[in-house]
């Protein structure tokens, strides 16, 4: 079919990563077109929507966070302005230490090298946590509604005409000197913001992703601040009104995304170990996460398609990358600056193959 339509970018895949694409390409007045496909689950419609400047049992500082989380914030209260909508609040992580190695590793860090740590009263949680271990917090965190950000940009997307639902198979692409065309669409360039569906299509497909399958609680916590963020060997994050999600698991080797009896008996399990409050589950929910080998992201054009580009990889970071690196790439693609070398796709270049 000849292409009819004429757009700078195509961006296939409206989740975290597509959302924010398109805004910074609305935002600087670019022509594009998205198109996902609303049958495929976007691991984003799970996800916790949590910004933590600390990380793993190490609570070492996160990659770039210094960098990265002021840009991030700021890009969130942008899109909620635009949208009209709030959703970003602060929300400091308290830590209810689940050991007393963990306790000393706290105190470690914060009397160290870790700005964003500081002491809590734990009479202040007695009424809510048992904390043998004591407590400590997190500042500097946030919480973020990504369903009711990518919800509200798939409607402004639909209003202006911006969005196609439908199947993307890279199989109807066509790649020429001038750009690329997708059924009756043609652009300079595109760029798969899909996910871990970017596996499967034959010019990606030979970089390090490894997809992990994460499950989640959503449970009703009636009396438990919504202010806060909870930590001990699982994490209870602000769903909706009293729900709150729990979890979450990192499973590299799975069979399929649905839900195991397994995950919910241990989370209902740690949960009875450390919460005082009575709680009801009311959901059960997987998604899987485009993590990667390299724990960076893949940001860049294909070095010998430069007419692809893509923006994935984000693993469990992908609230606070996600903002950043998609300006990255935009800033890259429009005025040719450069990508950090840690998560430009360059640095793969030997592996990405050429397509017979």
């Amino acid at each position: 079919m000849q292409a009819t339509e004429k757009v700078k970018y195509i961006i296939v895949g409206q989740g975290l990563v597509g959302t924010w694409m398109s805004y910074h390409l609305e935002s600087a007045g670019i022509s594009y077109k998205v198109i996902n496909d609303p049958s495929i689950q976007s691991a984003t419609s799970v996800a916790s929507g949590v910004m933590n400047p600390v990380t793993g049992r190490r609570i070492v500082q996160t990659w770039m966070i210094e960098t990265i989380l002021p840009y991030a914030v700021a890009q969130y209260k942008a899109i909620g302005a635009k949208l009209n909508i709030h959703i970003i609040q602060c929300a400091p992580i308290i830590l209810i230490h689940p050991s007393e190695q963990m306790q000393e590793s706290f105190e470690y860090r914060m009397a160290h090298e870790n700005i964003y740590l500081f002491k809590q009263d734990p009479s202040k949680w007695s009424p809510y946590f048992k904390m043998p271990f004591g407590t400590g917090a997190i500042n500097d965190c946030y919480w973020m509604d990504l369903n009711m950000m990518t919800t509200h940009w798939k409607n402004y997307l639909q209003s202006n005409k911006k969005l196609i639902e439908a199947h993307f198979d890279c199989k109807e692409l066509t790649i020429n000197d001038n750009g690329v065309s997708w059924n009756n669409i043609a652009a300079e360039k595109i760029i798969f913001c899909d996910g871990t569906n970017s596996m499967n299509h034959p010019y990606f497909k030979t970089l390090p992703f490894a997809p992990n399958k994460g499950e989640a609680l959503i449970v009703k916590v009636p009396g438990l601040p919504t202010n806060h963020i909870y930590k001990n060997n699982v994490s209870l994050v602000p769903w909706e009104g009293d729900l709150f999600w729990v979890g979450s698991s990192y499973e590299w080797s799975f069979n399929d995304s649905t839900p195991t009896a397994s995950f919910k008996e241990k989370m209902i399990s740690s949960l009875n170990q450390f919460l005082e409050l009575p709680y009801e589950v009311v959901d059960h929910i997987t998604g899987i996460r485009p993590a990667n080998t390299q724990r960076r992201p893949f940001v860049g054009l294909h070095p010998l398609y430069p007419q692809l580009a893509i923006c994935n990889g984000m693993g469990t970071k992908g609230c606070s990358l996600a903002p950043y690196f998609t300006h990255q790439l935009l800033e890259h693609m429009e005025l040719g600056k450069p990508i950090e070398p840690e998560a430009d796709l360059n640095r793969l270049k030997a592996i990405l193959k050429e397509v017979k």
